[in-house]
């Protein structure tokens, strides 16, 4: 497990750090939720590489760098309630947790859901519940959301789930346009939402979030 909190080290300090985040609660996160628990145990030995970790059915846990920088562009604080679309194995809905008031986690994939519900639980992360529904569904019975974070590419953000932000709320995603993708930052003004760029940064695109296709002959 040394060898583990080693490898964590090193990926805040090559890959969280270096890419202009320096907030104390994101690094104290990242220093904190042991990565390697919330990947397939066959990748816990790629969970501190600099990149995507593969978690099955086309799914991802984003990069470090790409995660650390869009919590760092969301401002999340001590008193948010978040939403985490997309949770994996819950690693993403950890972190939030060790920052955020409470996380609720959304996974569409069932088996997906059980574990990352499981992970949290075994690592006593009590202000945090996974729901197995839609990405796209969100989980409006128990928000309004101060912030929500889209762990995965998106084209389109349905409207469902910018409902369940709150006026002055926050929202991330990555973007994706063909192989470009941005990450951008929506803020809820008089219930209508604001994109600004924030970084750039590329994720598959996630179910439930693709561009309705236009049929050509």
């Amino acid at each position: 497990m040394s060898d583990f909190a080693t490898r964590r080290r090193m990926m805040v300090d090559t890959q969280v750090r270096p890419s202009d985040v320096t907030k104390f609660p994101i690094i104290d996160a990242m220093l904190s939720i042991p990565r390697e628990v919330y990947v397939p145990p066959e990748k816990r030995e790629a969970a501190y590489m600099d990149g995507e970790v593969a978690l099955g059915g086309g799914r991802v846990l984003l990069e470090a760098r790409s995660f650390a920088k869009l919590l760092d562009a969301l401002t999340i604080d001590t008193d948010d309630l978040v939403l985490d679309v997309a949770c994996g194995h819950g690693y993403s809905t950890a972190v939030l947790a060790h920052m955020a008031a409470a996380v609720v986690g959304v996974e569409s994939d069932a088996e997906m859901a059980e574990i990352a519900q499981s992970n949290l639980s075994e690592n006593n992360i009590d202000n945090a519940a996974v729901k197995d529904c839609g990405l796209a569904e969100g989980a409006a019975s128990e928000g309004p959301f101060d912030v929500i974070v889209i762990n995965g590419g998106v084209e389109v953000v349905p409207d469902a789930l910018l409902a369940q932000l709150k006026d002055g709320g926050r929202i991330g995603a990555i973007m994706m346009e063909n192989a470009l993708g941005r990450a951008m930052i929506g803020h809820k003004q008089d219930g209508k939402v604001s994109w600004r760029f924030a970084f750039n940064a590329t994720a598959p695109i996630l179910p439930d979030f693709q561009a309705a296709t236009a049929f050509q002959l």
